[in-house]
């Protein structure tokens, strides 16, 4: 019954970590301070009725999550907000959440051989945002336009919008960077992570569109907050379990 309050606890801080970060696209630091702090009744309750070795996992989770994320953040993996979601998790779950419910025994796939639960989470989350390519295409394919097959790899990693639109949308990065040369011709160059519409030619392509050196339509891509993917990761190893663990011993028949 306790794991079901936990995670009914958790679930509103982290749709409402979602909302903010698909607004603002940053998460506040007092979400997780509040999430933490009024957590720790179940903290104190669970060391209470757990005893010694509750404790130690308690404090095992949260060092080898803490350096763990630590060191992805460093690398650039996912951001500030991202990393301190998951360690207040592997703080509010050190043990896998394992619950009945109508005669069911959640997670429906078992437990996984690592039972750090934060780690679980932070796989299914990668697991689902490798899906996020598909959608792109997928959406794409129903808005197929056939200056897409100049790029036909950019359809899974963004769409064409109007020049003329870019003023009224947010939180969009330019998949090209567009230079001109000394001849007077825009070269197009792929700009890996994205180039930001504040910093980086957004008055430029509208006067490139008058003078028809590039089309009326760019390719962009929105960059989903990682938020929501660590959000699904969670509710995905509350219901099935470790997916990635799951998927890759189905496939070796074990």
């Amino acid at each position: 019954m306790i794991e079901i309050l936990k995670i009914l606890f958790t679930m509103p801080f982290l749709l409402y970590a979602c909302y903010t970060d698909l607004k603002e696209r940053r998460v506040s630091n007092r979400l997780w301070k509040y999430m933490l702090a009024s957590g720790s009744v179940f903290v104190i309750y669970d060391v209470y009725t757990g005893g010694i070795p509750y404790l130690k996992s308690l404090i095992f989770s949260g060092v080898i999550v803490f350096v763990s994320i630590y060191i992805l953040f460093q690398l650039g993996a996912f951001g500030g907000g991202d990393a301190k979601g998951l360690i207040v998790l592997s703080i509010l779950f050190p043990l896998y959440p394992v619950f009945l419910l109508s005669e069911e025994l959640y997670p429906l796939l078992g437990l996984p051989p690592v039972g750090l639960f934060a780690f679980t989470v932070l796989e299914n989350a990668l697991l689902v945002t490798t899906l996020v390519p598909l959608g792109m295409f997928c959406y794409n394919a129903l808005h197929f336009s056939p200056e897409m097959l100049k790029k036909p790899l950019y359809m899974f990693i963004g769409y064409r919008t109007e020049v003329s639109s870019l003023k009224r949308k947010e939180h969009l990065a330019l998949l090209e960077k567009f230079e001109l040369d000394e001849n007077g011709i825009v070269i197009r160059k792929f700009a890996r992570t994205g180039l930001d519409f504040d910093a980086n030619l957004k008055p430029e392509l509208g006067e490139y569109v008058k003078k028809g050196l590039i089309e009326k339509e760019v390719w962009v891509t929105p960059g989903l907050p990682f938020m929501l993917s660590i959000t699904a990761g969670f509710i995905t190893a509350v219901v099935f379990g470790d997916l990635i663990f799951y998927a890759v011993f189905s496939f070796l028949g074990v």
